[in-house]
Order: C-alpha cells, then structure tokens, then sequence
C-alpha cells in the first residue's frame, strides 16, 4: 500500500511540474483563441489572404475546392499577399494483405505533393513543403463496391492533405506573423 501511495505520488508530482514546465517554456497551442495567442486569432485573416492557385486533373479539383471551403469565410481574396501553387497529385496504388491464391484483398493509395507559398510582391517562396497522405481500403467482390470504397479512400486521403496544408500554413503565420 505504502509503494502504490509513493508511486502514485511521484506520478502526479511529475504531471504537476510538467505542467509547469510547458506554461514556462512559452508554449502555446497553434490553434488557441483570446488574447494570448495573437497570430491563432488571426489566423482565419491571413488564409483568407492566400489565393490558391488551379491544380491539375480531378484530384486537384477536389483538393482546391476543400481548401476554398476552409480558407475563405468571407469569399474569394480580391488582392490577396500570397498565392498558393499545388504541384500535380501522384497517385499510387499497392496491392497488400495477399491470399494464398496471389489475390490482393487491401490496396494501399498514397499521394504525394508539393505546396509552395509565394508572397506576391516579391515573388519568392516563403515556405515550401513535401505532404504525402496514405489511405486504404478493401478489395471487394463487386467492382463497383470496390471503386466506390477506393474513391472514398482517394477523397480521405485528399481531405488529410488538405488538412496538412492548412496546418502547415498555420505553422507559417504563428512564426511569422
């Protein structure tokens, strides 16, 4: 009984200071609100800032039209001070989770891409980075269940470079505001 009360001692004394050390250290959540966290505040004000530029093929459609659903609240950006430039979405797909009988019953889909953010009155790249977004799904008896159950992994996949987009840019402004 006494090992289980020093243990469990030692273990909220260990939370306790490690609370103390991330409110010292200055950390602050990237997405946090009020007046302690100015650049997260203003945050929704400079995506909507960022003019995306056109992607290729339908994947890239699809990618663009979900940025501009997080992006812009209050319509499109009428001089924005960045642009947005997307490279063209690879796809590949790989067969795992293989039978006895050589037959795949999984694929794997991952996508790659690069993003580059250009501030538009001096042309230059201000942040540049690689995202590639994995996703799966099953192989299906019936084709049509599986290209439907592989378009829903296509559009996951794309939903989460989105989100990686986003939270790269966030990143970007709360260092650089």
């Amino acid at each position: 009984m006494v090992i289980f009360m020093k243990t469990h001692f030692i273990g909220i004394l260990a939370l306790f200071l490690s609370c103390l050390w991330l409110a010292g250290c200055g950390f602050t959540p990237v997405y946090a609100t009020g007046s302690h966290n100015k650049a997260a505040a203003s945050l929704p004000a400079q995506l909507q800032q960022i003019d995306i530029a056109l992607i290729p093929n339908r994947e890239g459609q699809f990618l663009r039209n979900t940025l501009i659903d997080r992006f812009y609240t209050d319509g499109m950006p009428v001089n924005a001070r960045y642009r947005l430039n997307i490279k063209e979405i690879e796809e590949r797909i790989f067969d795992f989770d293989v039978t006895i009988s050589s037959e795949a019953t999984r694929q794997q889909l991952k996508l790659n891409t690069v993003m580059d953010l250009v501030a538009r009155d001096t042309k230059k790249t201000v942040l540049s980075k690689n995202l590639v977004a994995i996703s799966s799904h099953n192989i299906l008896e019936s084709e049509f269940s599986t290209m439907v159950t592989e378009q829903s992994a296509r559009e996951d996949a794309l939903n989460d470079l989105a989100r990686q987009i986003e939270r790269q840019l966030a990143l970007y402004f709360a260092n650089n505001p």
